[in-house]
């Protein structure tokens, strides 16, 4: 018989999964390895890299996919990236920034090191549990290669389980009815999500979207509406930390599969090898500070 898993042990080992995972999007290796293939805009560089995976899609795919970006902002972009780079080259320059990103970060001797090889395979062993349907992000990445180099397929084991866990937590999102902006307001008013001038300068949206929609968030009782405001735009009530909850709960179920695959044992030796490995690249300042609370 398997071990069952402890309560939240597959969301421990994505919050250190995922941000490992996201390095490269704040890397100047990541800017400097687009420019080079033509493609210069940090939205623009962004949309390419995460949507490559799924070829030369439109912008209605990206907006859907990626659920909180202002389809304005993504159709500025997108199809255009794809005239200035293939999504072939696209996925050959990410691969390039991950990996320069993560040898500045972490080094050669953690690169080399047995964790990481063992961190790599336990992570791979995970996704083979995953499930492509409905789960677009995940089943584009899932029919990329595994690259040869440890911490180049530790890299793509942990997007394999970084973007499973997100389509399913779209769901959740589409079933608590919370629009885009609405999701990025009541994340951040959980003091976990990305703080509003993060928001604003990366997903298109303006604040008086923000103010709209902490309108209706109050309506719904979500928010409060009493009080000094947070520049979020207010604390969640009762009902709100309720909702939150139950979406990352929610998610959890959805995204259970792949850990229970890897069995217990498994799930808490991986949660412990990437959380070394990425302590050591927070410590060499992976991301800038002040990016996520409600300040």
């Amino acid at each position: 018989m398997t071990t069952p898993l402890p309560e939240r042990a597959g969301r421990r080992c994505h919050n250190v999964l995922n941000p490992l995972h996201s390095t490269h999007y704040f890397s100047p290796d990541l800017g400097r390895e687009l420019a080079d293939v033509g493609i210069e805009d940090s939205n623009g560089a962004y949309f390419a890299v995460r949507a490559a995976a799924m070829g030369a899609v439109g912008p209605g795919t990206v907006t859907a996919t990626f659920y909180n970006f202002r389809h304005e902002l993504v159709a500025r972009h997108v199809p255009a990236v794809w005239e200035k780079a293939s999504p072939q080259t696209v996925l050959a320059a990410r691969a390039r920034a991950v990996d320069a990103t993560w040898r500045r970060l972490l080094g050669e001797d953690v690169l080399t090191s047995k964790e990481v090889a063992e961190a790599a395979e336990l992570a791979l062993r995970a996704a083979e549990g995953c499930t492509r349907t409905a789960r677009p992000l995940y089943a584009a990445h899932a029919d990329l290669p595994v690259p040869d180099a440890p911490h180049l397929a530790l890299w793509h084991g942990a997007t394999l389980l970084r973007e499973h866990r997100g389509d399913g937590h779209l769901a959740a999102l589409l079933d608590a009815e919370l629009d885009p902006v609405e999701a990025l307001v009541s994340h951040t008013a959980t003091g976990k999500g990305m703080a509003p001038k993060w928001a604003l300068g990366t997903r298109g949206w303006s604040r008086a979207h923000w103010d709209a929609a902490v309108e209706r968030l109050r309506e719904r009782g979500l928010l409060d509406s009493g009080g000094e405001l947070t520049e979020a735009g207010g604390e969640l009530t009762e009902a709100g930390v309720a909702l939150r909850k139950e979406i990352e709960d929610r998610t959890d179920r959805l995204d259970r599969a792949p850990y229970e695959h890897l069995g217990a044992a498994g799930v808490e030796r991986l949660t412990e090898l990437a959380r070394g490995i990425l302590m050591r690249a927070l410590a060499a300042g992976a991301f800038p500070e002040g990016m996520t609370g409600k300040g």
